[in-house]
């Protein structure tokens, strides 16, 4: 729908109804801040001391962009760029990675050996070469079993599986394959690599978001017999930096969230401004797109209090009024809305004209429809309807995900591909933003499905498909993560041969976000349960790697 249209349309106001039985407002119940004014009270090191990490880092930069020109052998190109990007070096060295890729592609290799062929598949592929899947038939027996003979090559045939599109079967099988012996490695194995087939367990490499994969890579690659001493230490210094940048961004954003609070009545909703900051963190962490984290936090944060009022707190009237000043955007409606919004709306407005330039002149428009998609939602709740498909449900909850809302705001700062004309191209919601609402949806919908449902709520994704096609609870989520995992296929196919003839960088930054409810996700639904990360956000922000 046209933005200008979209300023006309006013929300179908339904009856009010009482949040509960009784009429009285109901209780969120959302535990408080875990970190609370903490990041306010950071002190970072003396300048003098930063200025020493920032030469020594530049050093060593510069002596492993040199051991890198120098690289000649296939395995040894393979091995260092791998460990490389997962450090979260590759952004320094992004013309030398692609060159060394290039003569990777172009050279003889040894097709016999399965873990070289896993590993070169899976970093050619990532890296938008197009990759013929084949080659792993090789390396199956009569009965259709493969042949695998260490853990290592187990590992890398895993990555290169999940870097799978639709229709190769190959690799479906060698997906299945990898989960069932790593399963089996892990309860047996006291060996050097045993973390290692522990995180893959929880998600493969390339479903992992960077920053984390980052953390949690140098200690494993300090104990690799094969390690270089000065990529490990470039890489300890260069993720204490990043923290040092993070936690001045955090100290920021946790001013405004403060201010925001004292002028707005918001104990109703969750107080994860370090959660949502983590979250945009995730998605873009090289440091040149530190405004554009600061950016999607503070939008991150008014998603996140509306979805408050209309899923939780808020009575229909009250939310539909909101939704209509929303639609307004204008200083007149705050007149409209009960007392405890005004501040909140007053906020909002001001907020977002302060970054119209960069969030363009669409940044209501898509704000709006997702306002709208919340009214849809609430229509149901009050009807108790439950959509009659699972298609008719994706028509609203995909964009209730607010997946598209955020991933396409991304791109603010990104000066070099953020053209007019691909701002249009977003905005007409292509098949890869689909991809990645229903992706966001479905993996929101299974983890807080039992939360949700004892209360008040929309029938989700869940109730749906089992209403569609008669399925039980188990049944069902195996079905939506067969949903997810098709997701992940769509999302591999734009990175690795771009649909639509855009930047690679899209369709990356989309997959950044992917990562994150990936991380978000893995052990229930992170974001309002937020103790579950609490360890991971400490590890990240709070503690630096000696060096």
């Amino acid at each position: 729908m046209p933005a200008d249209h979209m300023e006309k349309t006013v929300p179908t106001v339904v009856p009010a109804r009482p949040p509960n039985s009784e009429g009285e407002r109901k209780s969120t119940n959302f535990h408080p801040s875990l970190w609370g004014d903490f990041f306010l009270n950071y002190e970072p090191p003396t300048a003098p001391q930063q200025a020493c990490m920032k030469g020594r880092a530049e050093v060593l930069r510069e002596e492993v962009r040199t051991l890198l020109k120098g690289l000649k052998e296939v395995q040894k190109i393979l091995d260092i760029t791998m460990a490389i990007q997962r450090l979260g070096l590759d952004m320094y060295y992004v013309n030398e990675i692609n060159e060394l890729l290039h003569f990777v592609y172009s050279s003889d290799y040894n097709d016999k050996d399965l873990n070289l062929v896993s590993l070169r598949f899976y970093l050619l592929r990532k890296n938008g070469y197009n990759m013929s899947s084949g080659i792993f038939l090789s390396f199956k027996d009569n009965e259709g079993n493969f042949i695998v003979d260490d853990t290592r090559s187990l590992l890398n045939l895993y990555n290169a599986s999940n870097l799978r599109v639709y229709g190769e079967k190959v690799l479906d099988e060698a997906a299945t394959f990898t989960i069932s012996r790593l399963e089996g490695v892990l309860e047996s194995s006291d060996s050097i690599l045993s973390t290692e087939v522990s995180f893959a367990l929880e998600a493969p490499i390339f479903r992992r978001a960077r920053i984390v994969e980052m953390r949690n890579y140098i200690p494993i690659y300090e104990i690799e017999a094969t390690r270089n001493e000065t990529i490990l230490e470039f890489a300890k210094l260069n993720f204490n930096l990043l923290q040092l940048l993070y936690c001045e961004e955090l100290n920021k954003i946790t001013l405004w969230w403060k201010e925001l609070k004292v002028k707005s009545n918001l104990s109703f909703s969750r107080d994860r401004i370090v959660e949502m900051y983590f979250w945009m963190n995730g998605a873009l962490y090289e440091p040149h797109y530190s405004h554009s984290r600061i950016i999607l936090t503070r939008v991150t944060a008014f998603m996140t209090i509306i979805d408050d009022i209309f899923d939780t707190y808020g009575t229909t009237e009250e939310s539909m009024l909101l939704a209509e000043a929303i639609n307004r955007w204008d200083e007149s409606a705050i007149g409209l809305l009960p007392e405890y919004i005004r501040g909140f709306y007053a906020y909002l407005l001001k907020t977002f004209d302060s970054f119209e330039e960069e969030l363009g002149p669409e940044k209501r428009y898509r704000l709006k429809r997702l306002v709208q998609a919340y009214t849809k939602e609430l229509k149901w709740r009050d009807e108790d309807y439950t959509p009659k498909t699972l298609e008719e449900h994706f028509e609203v909850s995909m964009r209730s995900s607010g997946g598209f809302t955020l991933a396409a705001a991304s791109f603010v700062g990104m000066d070099d591909i953020a053209t007019k004309d691909i701002f249009e191209w977003i905005l007409s919601y292509p098949s890869l933003f689909k991809t990645f609402d229903i992706f966001v949806r479905l993996s929101n919908d299974i983890v807080s499905n039992k939360r949700e449902q004892t209360g008040d709520h929309y029938a989700s994704t869940i109730q749906c498909y089992m209403k569609e096609h008669g399925t039980t609870i188990h049944e069902t989520y195996q079905r939506l993560r067969e949903l997810i995992e098709d997701s992940w296929k769509d999302m591999v196919e734009h990175c690795t041969n771009p649909i639509d003839d855009q930047p690679l960088i899209v369709p990356q930054t989309v997959v950044n976000f992917a990562r994150t409810v990936t991380t978000m996700y893995t052990h229930g639904d992170a974001f309002t349960s937020s103790h579950t990360i609490k360890e991971m956000i400490s590890s990240i922000y709070v503690v630096p790697i000696q060096v």
